[in-house]
């Protein structure tokens, strides 16, 4: 086999993993135009790979949709089951991938939030969220996004207990002028931080639902020298596509 031939065929290889692991990872049935929302394999490519994993009983296809196929169990066994982290990494990788800006997803943990995945940008000037992060919920975007969705008695409970430090001269630390920001996150369904925790650094935060539970946050960090308003809109497109997914798993 020559060069062209044997990476052609090593590209193919990783394109029936990602395949394989975006439809175990979201756990549900997905058509082949979810996946590529996910991972960019060009419509040629996904439909013969689809063809063949299904062929190999990797998957199974019903109407439009694929779902993960018996011969995964030779693979994995004891089968538990994909957990939170494993649903969102290939969200927010594919998030960080479309627009090279550092993307994470968060959960409530106590008073603060956690990053349970994290994809950082390739870009010489970028944000870095390690997995396992702790910050604070209301200088963060995504949680801004998570505090918005607290049961009123909750909020209460944070806004008078909770110490909130001022990390810049932007941050929001005063009870009245936060609630009417998470307000306004309420109605648009997005949260906004301009430079409240770190100076220079813009950020997003889309809360992600399911059967009315909220399951955490994704969020984009943008240095404010790239931020405008075509990749706010790119990045709101974005983390509302990967929001609804994740609900749907």
């Amino acid at each position: 086999m020559n060069a062209s031939k044997q990476g052609e065929s090593v590209k193919s290889a990783v394109r029936a993993l990602e395949i394989l692991e975006t439809v175990v990872a979201m756990g549900r049935p997905m058509s082949a135009h979810e996946i590529g929302t996910i991972k960019p394999i060009p419509a040629s490519s996904m439909s013969y790979l689809l063809t063949t994993l299904v062929g190999l009983g990797y998957l199974v296809r019903d109407g439009r949709s694929y779902a993960a196929g018996p011969a995964l169990a030779r693979l994995s066994p004891a089968d538990s089951g994909a957990s939170l982290r494993e649903s969102v990494r290939p969200l927010t990788e594919s998030i960080r991938d479309k627009i090279d800006e550092t993307t994470a997803f968060f959960v409530v943990r106590e008073n603060e939030i956690e990053a349970i995945a994290s994809a950082i940008s390739g870009q010489a000037l970028r944000y870095a969220v390690e997995e396992g992060r702790s910050a604070p919920l209301h200088a963060f975007a995504a949680g801004k996004a998570l505090l918005a969705t607290f049961e009123p008695h909750r909020l209460d409970a944070y806004l008078s207990t909770v110490p909130r430090e001022r990390f810049t001269e932007n941050t929001i630390t005063e009870a009245d002028a936060l609630r009417r920001e998470l307000d306004l996150i309420r109605n648009t369904g997005l949260s906004h931080v301009r430079e409240e925790f770190t100076m220079g650094i813009c950020a997003l935060g889309k809360v992600a639902w399911r059967n009315g539970a909220a399951l955490g946050a994704f969020s984009v960090a943008i240095p404010a020298a790239r931020f405008n308003p075509e990749i706010e809109a790119r990045a709101t497109e974005l983390l509302v596509q990967a929001s609804a997914l994740l609900g749907q798993a």
